[in-house]
């Protein structure tokens, strides 16, 4: 039997996750109290045939928290010491991404109470930043589209795809409609060739490879990325190390249209190249 616990921050995804998990041929349960998931399991056990791939959905809700009643490490041991090694996946999402979450939806942390949501957020990764720790997989939703969530959990679950933790996130912008506020790191290039001056290449964008020529035939392009990838390459250890399991890499050119995206498809590459997992955005390039 496969194995496998949903859990992260609310609102980060997981009703979300088990949808995708049962319409992909798993048995889901969600908030299971925690004292009763090992008789669960058990009983699943017995009948291979029937439960061959189970998810089980657990939060802060269920009492999956350090330090509670119930021993939860005891429990994880458990799991980790099963015939097949239960996997954990924790869904996790920046603050700013799970407030606006619960203020369009209309709902309330369940540690907030009469609190500000951002408390209640504040409290829950104290509670459950152990159980991050002992993730086989942790995907930030801060960013993704259902789309690419659930292509994300079928490489996974479905097509046994590896997966890796730590995912950079490369994305082009214009400056014209403003920063990325969930950016990391920003860099301008606005100091690159602009094709905008150029009719035959004012209406293309930087996927294409006319545009991208023209870019790149900047005097200081190559030496701009050679630097970039360095010290993007540089970081990104420097970051696993401080518990981060995402860089969101900002690169903005003037509309967003032309050098940004040229720049962002080509560090993109060159960082898979490099063996990192790596997502690319767009922002602004059909405005």
């Amino acid at each position: 039997m496969r194995l496998v616990v949903v859990t992260g921050m609310s609102g980060a995804g997981k009703s979300s996750v088990l949808n995708m998990l049962e319409d992909s041929g798993f048995y889901c349960v969600d908030n299971l109290p925690i004292p009763l998931i090992m008789d669960f399991i058990r009983v699943t056990s017995r009948n291979p045939e029937l439960y061959e791939k189970v998810a089980l959905g657990v939060d802060i809700r269920s009492g999956f928290v350090e330090n509670p009643g119930f021993d939860t490490e005891e429990l994880l041991c458990a799991l980790n010491s099963m015939e097949n090694k239960a996997e954990i996946l924790f869904l996790d999402s920046g603050d700013e991404a799970l407030i606006k979450r619960y203020k369009e939806t209309r709902r309330t942390h369940p540690l907030a109470g009469t609190d500000r949501i951002e408390e209640g957020i504040k409290e829950e990764r104290k509670r459950i930043g152990f159980l991050k720790a002992h993730a086989d997989f942790i995907i930030d939703t801060s960013n993704l589209l259902i789309r690419d969530l659930k292509k994300q959990i079928e490489e996974i679950f479905v097509e046994g795809k590896g997966f890796k933790n730590f995912i950079v996130t490369v994305l082009s912008f214009g400056y014209k409609y403003g920063i990325p506020t969930d950016a990391d790191l920003v860099f301008d290039v606005r100091f690159l060739n602009n094709p905008y001056y150029i009719p035959e290449l004012k209406k293309l964008t930087g996927e294409t490879q006319e545009v991208k020529d023209f870019v790149m035939a900047s005097e200081s392009y190559g030496e701009f990325m050679d630097r970039l990838s360095g010290l993007i390459q540089f970081l990104i250890p420097h970051y696993m190390e401080e518990g981060k399991n995402g860089l969101v890499v900002a690169i903005g050119c003037t509309g967003g249209k032309h050098r940004s995206v040229t720049v962002t498809e080509k560090m993109a590459a060159e960082l898979e190249d490099n063996g990192f997992s790596v997502k690319m955005y767009h922002r602004d390039i059909n405005k």
